[in-house]
């Protein structure tokens, strides 16, 4: 009972801290903090389960039961205090990739098991209930106690386990699992020329998250060897600052394409998500940033456009910068500004960072964009995609959130592609990291 009383104590205290910290150095944080508090009850909750299940008169045992199951929790509440002092962009790569996984893995499993557990406690205070206001059945619902059902119990067991085991599989080999997805899209307007001209569009690389640089020269030598004629990428490429590119750069620099590589900003890459200690030191991220594509020799378009020539027929491609429908994110992106100076009866591209610019804008007000190539979702780096069965949580906030759309009424096409780096869970489980290739054909 003494045992107990100190850990309820320990995670007391720990709350109290996070909660001081938060108030003090990150008042907009606060609006997160019910999520820990929420986390702690499924964390309680589950653990009635698990002391149940694993009751021994080992003391060892009880004590190593004990940290293994709340160490999850533990590393949550001591990376939120340690974040107010030392910004998690600034922590070993190993470690964040380690202690985030590991904690987001766990209380996924968690998750599912107090979901599981729940219900079964439900059918038991449903059978309570009837058993109360039923008089033939009062007698014996007072005589015994309701047990939840074993199969229910060891369901979620068998189901927590087989999550934490699948998600850091997702950590440490589904990661880099690259997936070359080919496809041949017919554009009208496009001329002969164009006919057979291969783009291979990657995404999402965010750099910050790659633990070391065999994979970012795995993933840069099968872009190479399709041989493509255009190289497009459709945004972040860091996590939160400028810094996490430098070490990659001679191997980005490596990169080909027979008429270049073009880029554009996703939200991550303008430092929105870091407490800078003033403006001008934001400025200087960006700018940076900036510096590194002309250093890498990646073409940024920011509102901009490119002709790319065969002869005497051109085929534009569109750059614009972040523009989304949901307001937590920056909306710079202008298709009219983008566009100038490009033939009415040129075909046109759109690059496009977040799909959802595509039926809010592109769709309805410029019929003329025949391809919008866009990334942003990672497919949720979570999902099932086979024959038959497509589904990720990507879809509950996104309409268009992995793969190839089409606006059959003015015959305009949308891929989304799912991302090469990974951020959050520093995994992939069901959506693997993608590169794309696009053969475009005449009509």
């Amino acid at each position: 009972m003494k045992q107990k009383l100190i850990y309820i104590l320990l995670i007391l205290l720990g709350l109290v801290g996070v909660y001081i910290t938060l108030s003090l150095t990150f008042p907009d944080y606060m609006k997160h903090y019910p999520i820990l508090l929420l986390l702690l009850i499924i964390d309680y909750y589950v653990w009635g389960l698990i002391k149940k299940k694993v009751f021994t008169y080992k003391k060892w045992a009880k004590v190593t039961t004990v940290l293994i199951y709340w160490l999850p929790f533990t590393m949550l509440l001591g990376s939120v205090i340690t974040t107010a002092y030392i910004p998690s962009s600034d922590w070993n790569i190993w470690i964040s990739k380690l202690l985030f996984g590991t904690i987001i893995s766990f209380f996924i499993a968690k998750a599912l098991m107090a979901i599981m557990l729940l219900f079964s406690d439900l059918l038991r205070f449903l059978k309570w209930m009837w058993g109360m206001i039923s008089p033939k059945r009062r007698m014996a619902v007072d005589g015994q106690k309701i047990s939840r059902s074993k199969f229910l119990e060891d369901l979620a067991l068998v189901t927590g386990g087989l999550i934490v085991g699948t998600m850091f599989t997702g950590m440490f080999k589904w990661v880099h699992d690259f997936k070359v997805t080919e496809l041949s899209l017919k554009l009208p307007k496009l001329t002969k020329l164009f006919d057979g001209y291969r783009i291979v569009q990657i995404s999402d690389f965010h750099l910050g998250t790659w633990s070391s640089k065999a994979p970012v020269i795995d993933v840069v030598e099968q872009i190479n060897n399709l041989n493509p004629d255009l190289i497009v990428f459709t945004g972040d490429l860091v996590n939160y600052k400028t810094d996490e590119a430098y070490r990659f750069q001679d191997i980005l620099q490596t990169l080909k394409a027979k008429d270049g590589i073009y880029a554009i900003l996703g939200n991550h890459d303008y430092g929105d998500y870091i407490n800078w200690p003033d403006k001008n030191e934001k400025k200087k991220n960006l700018e940076a940033l900036l510096n590194f594509y002309h250093q890498i020799n990646w073409k940024l378009l920011r509102n901009e456009n490119a002709i790319i020539r065969r002869e005497d027929e051109e085929l534009a491609l569109i750059g614009v910068e972040n523009w989304s429908v949901n307001k937590r994110f920056p909306k710079y992106g202008n298709i009219i500004k983008a566009s100038k100076g490009i033939g009415k009866s040129t075909p046109k591209i759109l690059l496009s960072h977040d799909p959802s610019h595509w039926d809010a804008e592109v769709s309805k007000k410029h019929h003329d964009i025949l391809l919008t190539l866009a990334g942003h979702t990672h497919g949720f780096q979570f999902g099932v995609e086979v024959p038959g069965i497509r589904w990720s949580p990507a879809q509950y906030l996104y309409k268009q959130w992995a793969g190839l759309y089409q606006n059959e009424d003015q015959n305009q096409y949308l891929y989304v592609n799912r991302g090469l780096g990974s951020i959050g869970y520093p995994g992939r489980v069901g959506i693997l990291p993608e590169i794309t290739v696009i053969e475009l054909q005449t009509v």
